[in-house]
């Protein structure tokens, strides 16, 4: 008999991404992938997820939610084992040269 999670292809870095630009920051209700928030997303051999984030200031007190957040979409996905989200505070998120342009916009950052 086969073990199911051999026959299940892990997801890609774009699928893991195109899942997490559905986690909204809760007080600027935009995408955390589009706000430039998330640094880098990578899955092991073991098909263990890690996402390094930071947040938009040290003193954010929703990291604990987005983390939370971020974990609960993740370990959703077929083909993932674990997940462990990082906070990040190097490079210091800067909204005009991380986020997309849709942000920029929205933001009135041009």
């Amino acid at each position: 008999m086969t073990d199911a999670t051999e026959t299940i292809t892990p997801p890609t870095d774009e699928e893991l991404r195109e899942a997490l630009r559905e986690v909204m920051d809760p007080e600027l209700h935009m995408s955390i992938v589009d706000l430039g928030l998330v640094y880098g997303v990578e899955i092991d051999e073991d098909r263990r997820v890690t996402v390094d984030m930071t947040l938009t200031s040290p003193a954010c007190p929703v990291g604990p939610m987005l983390q939370g957040l971020i974990f609960h979409k993740v370990s959703q996905m077929e083909g993932v084992e674990d997940v462990e989200v990082n906070l990040v505070w190097s490079p210091p998120w800067d909204p005009r040269t991380m986020a997309s342009d849709d942000i920029k916009i929205a933001l009135g950052i041009w």
